[in-house]
């Protein structure tokens, strides 16, 4: 069975790998194997779970009923180790409304510690960081609403981090950012953007104006839904530039003090409601550039609102951290 489960509009299947293995998904044994070889597996894993019945499409819906599909655990006590699929078969080395609707669905499970840090492990095959990333997930409640703190750790920021290629150095407000010459060719106001690595990579464009956040309906019809493929994806979907692996594309707008608006494009997805990491990136930009302090930082996207959580020490940002809530919402 596949549980689905939504986190700020984002949708992720849960299964284990042993239902996997019986719907005749030829998954390995071993979680660090299975990502080694997911070329093997994944698109079948994504047929089996994520397609949607026929006849039960919603006219001009996504191809697949969820964002993603969430498979593990592999063990029967913490730390669990989990793979993250993407809908065109990749590998994702962390997500943060995935990792949520992960713990929320160990908890219905009662694999879930009520109180303490439990350590959730990802398992990927991309080169440019180590496998697995691992995050430590603590339940708690915020205002009264129940949900789970992920320990993202610390940022690093610039092309660098992220193995990005072919763009140039910049300025906004003084602070050191990055022109992606491939961003502004499709809108002069995409100027400044900000690359952040939190466990997995980001380019976060900053924008002065609402205006000049894309859409997701826009995101999600050519010409632009083309090119931004072009740029987020790897090879052979996407161009792999800037960056080899693919990247994750984020638009952020100052709306007030610690409040950012953003929109998202997903390496691997294309146009989501929310991404907790792709939140957690925005408030890392925006804080690099001055415009948000440590501290709370809410991150709205047409998905939902995320709470993040900046840590700072010396001037330099030590820890995020993001706060999220799930509910199951259907099962095949």
């Amino acid at each position: 069975m596949t549980c689905f489960f939504d986190a700020r509009g984002n949708v992720y299947g849960v299964v284990s790998p042993i239902e996997l293995r019986r719907r005749g998904v030829e998954l390995p044994v071993d979680p660090h194997q299975a990502a080694q070889q997911r070329a093997l597996w994944a698109a079948a894993a994504i047929e089996a779970c994520c397609q949607w019945a026929p006849g039960t499409q919603p006219a001009g819906g996504k191809q697949h009923r969820s964002d993603g599909l969430l498979v593990g655990p592999f063990q029967a006590a913490p730390p669990y180790d989990l793979l993250i699929v993407n809908t065109d078969g990749t590998l994702a080395e962390r997500s943060g409304n995935g990792l949520t609707i992960f713990a929320q669905a160990l908890t219905e499970q009662g694999l879930m510690p009520a109180q303490g840090h439990c350590v959730l492990k990802v398992h990927h095959d991309q080169h440019d960081t180590p496998s697995p990333v691992a995050t430590s997930v603590e339940p708690a409640p915020v205002e009264g609403v129940q949900g789970f703190w992920l320990d993202l750790g610390k940022p690093a920021f610039g092309p660098q981090a992220v193995g990005a290629r072919g763009v140039e150095g910049a300025l906004l407000d003084q602070h050191a950012v990055s022109h992606v010459p491939m961003l502004s060719r499709l809108d002069p106001q995409w100027y400044h953007s900000q690359f952040v690595r939190i466990g997995n990579p980001h380019c976060v464009t900053l924008v002065a104006r609402a205006t000049a956040l894309p859409g997701n309906e826009q995101m999600n019809h050519p010409p632009l839904a083309d090119e931004l493929t072009r740029i987020a994806y790897a090879q052979p979907v996407g161009a792999g530039a800037p960056c080899g692996a693919g990247v994750n594309l984020q638009w952020a707008m100052l709306e007030s003090e610690n409040r950012l608006a953003a929109r998202v494009f997903e390496r691997g997805e294309g146009p989501t409601a929310s991404s907790g990491t792709s939140a957690s990136a925005v408030a890392c930009a925006a804080w690099s550039v001055g415009w948000v302090n440590a501290g709370e930082v809410l991150v709205v996207m047409p998905g939902g609102t995320a709470l993040i959580l900046l840590e700072a020490q010396g001037g330099v940002l030590s820890r995020v951290r993001l706060f999220g809530v799930a509910r199951r919402v259907g099962r095949v």
